[in-house]
This record gives structure tokens, C-alpha cells and sequence, in this order.
């Protein structure tokens, strides 16, 4: 777990050395940051892309076990956090979206395959579509949204998606056979490529 965090940290200081302009972007003001909470919280809940991405992680996450239960879904979080800096800094970026696409289907292949990656493999992937994630919510703050509260919100929502995914992945893992890992991985998978096609 500490090499995941440790990953997570490495890339959250890069990220931030990319975006220190971020919370002075011009077109935001970000004040209010009890305010900014709610339309963060919602944003992530609001994306079919966003949704089946973060509960994924929770299922590969449980199905995989040990360390990776807390670290990868951690690294998620702390890696998107970060990456929504310099998406508020710099703006929306096409190959964002393809990204997260991109997320949807391999996540989804991990579930179905079950994949036992290692911890920090593991970490490293989920971190890195993290960043998309971020990137992509932290691009879309509202106009006169309080900043924090916004980044506050979403990150709330996504530990709340990952202990979902969690949960389910627990119960996937106790179902007799594989069947119902294979179902559920493929069905994100597809979506997945249905968002990429769209």
C-alpha cells in the first residue's frame, strides 16, 4: 500500500507542478466552497462513463484482495483529486474523453478476466485513469464554483462509487463459478466500447 500511495503522491506533485495556476483560472471564482460541494458530488453520478469506471475499480479491486482493497481504490481518488487542478487550469481536452473510454473497456476486460495484477501494476493503471477522470471533471467546474468544495464532492462520490463497486465484487467473488465476474466485466466492457464508438 505504501508504494501505491507513493505512485498516487508522485503523480499528484506532477500534476500540481503542471496546474499551479488552477485555482486562479479566470473564469472561475472560486468562492463559496460549501456551495461547490453539491454540483461535485452530483457531477460523477451524472456520467455513465464516470459510473461504471469508479464502481469497476471497487469490483477489481475485491476481487483481486489483500492491499489492493484500500490502495487502489486511494490511489483513484488521490490521482484524480489532483489531475482536476489542471483540468480547471487548462480547460476540456478531446483525448480526455477517449481516455476515459478507454478506462470503461479495459476495467471492465480486468473484471471479466479476472486480472490479478500486482498491487502496484494494478495501482499504476488505475491511477492513470484517474487522471482522465480528473482531468475531466476538474475542466467542467462550474462558473462560480468554490474549487475545494467542488474537488471535495467528487471525491466523495467516487469513494462512494468504489465502496459500491466493493461491495458488489464481494459478492461476485462468493457466486459458484466465474460466470458473474464474466458478466458483469463484459457488460462494463461493451458500454465501454459503445462510449468509445459514440
Amino acid at each position: 500500500m505504501k508504494r501505491i500511495l507513493a505512485t498516487a503522491g508522485a503523480a499528484a506533485v506532477v500534476l500540481a507542478l503542471t496546474s499551479g495556476a488552477a485555482l486562479a483560472h479566470p473564469h472561475h471564482h472560486h468562492h463559496g466552497e460549501a456551495a461547490g460541494f453539491l454540483p461535485g458530488f452530483l457531477h460523477p453520478l451524472t456520467g455513465l462513463d464516470h459510473v461504471l469506471a469508479m464502481v469497476a475499480v471497487g469490483i477489481w479491486a475485491a476481487l483481486v484482495g489483500g492491499r489492493a482493497l484500500v490502495a487502489w481504490p486511494a490511489a483513484f481518488v488521490v490521482t484524480m483529486a489532483v489531475a482536476a487542478l489542471a483540468g480547471m487550469a487548462y480547460g476540456g481536452i478531446p483525448v480526455m474523453e477517449i481516455g476515459i473510454a478507454l478506462s470503461v473497456v479495459a476495467l471492465g476486460l480486468a473484471v471479466a478476466l479476472r486480472v490479478r495484477a500486482p498491487l502496484v501494476l494494478g495501482g499504476a493503471v488505475i491511477g492513470l485513469f484517474a487522471i482522465f477522470h480528473g482531468y475531466a471533471h476538474g475542466a467542467e467546474l462550474p462558473a462560480a464554483t468554490g474549487a475545494l468544495g467542488y474537488i471535495a464532492g467528487f471525491a466523495l462520490a467516487t469513494a462512494l462509487l468504489h465502496a459500491a463497486g466493493l461491495a458488489l465484487g464481494f459478492l461476485i467473488g462468493r457466486s459458484p463459478g466465474i460466470w458473474a465476474s464474466r458478466v458483469a466485466g463484459a457488460g462494463v466492457a461493451a458500454i465501454g466500447i459503445v462510449l468509445l464508438v459514440a
